[in-house]
């Protein structure tokens, strides 16, 4: 009886570890990092810059690395360290955690447009492929 849970045991370990790493030794977290990076777009392309998501902290809020690029776009969102995301969807870069520099709401297909503050005008969305000025 010991041996059958012994390879019960070790059967649902390797299910697990097949299950994060996808079978082929690339781990999911690798996957999920890449789809963290951002692209920051002023006004309809004026300008552009890197954004990356990072670990989470706590329930909604993560890191967040912005470009020192970025302050071309909005003076000071160079400051954000922090990644807040609401349960409405809405998103927010801020210093201390608590404070918005800038907020975003979903945009129609996939990333978010900023309304707060109303101008610039900032678009963010999956980086994938695009080339920013960085």
């Amino acid at each position: 009886m010991k041996t059958l849970s012994a390879l019960i045991a070790a059967g649902a370990l390797f299910g697990g570890v097949q299950i994060f790493h996808e079978g082929n030794g690339e781990s999911v977290a690798t996957d999920a990092t890449s789809s963290n990076s951002y692209r920051l777009v002023a006004n309809g392309d004026e300008g552009a810059c890197a954004v990356i998501r990072g670990a989470s902290i706590s329930d909604g809020l993560s890191s967040l690395t912005v470009s020192p690029t970025c302050r071309r776009l909005l003076p000071g969102i160079e400051q954000a360290k922090f990644w807040r995301e609401q349960n409405d969807g809405t998103v927010a870069f801020s210093a201390n955690g608590i404070d918005p520099i800038v907020t975003f709401s979903v945009a129609d297909g996939d990333g978010y447009e900023s309304y707060a503050p109303a101008m610039p005008l900032l678009s963010l969305a999956v980086a994938g492929d695009l080339k920013t000025d960085d």
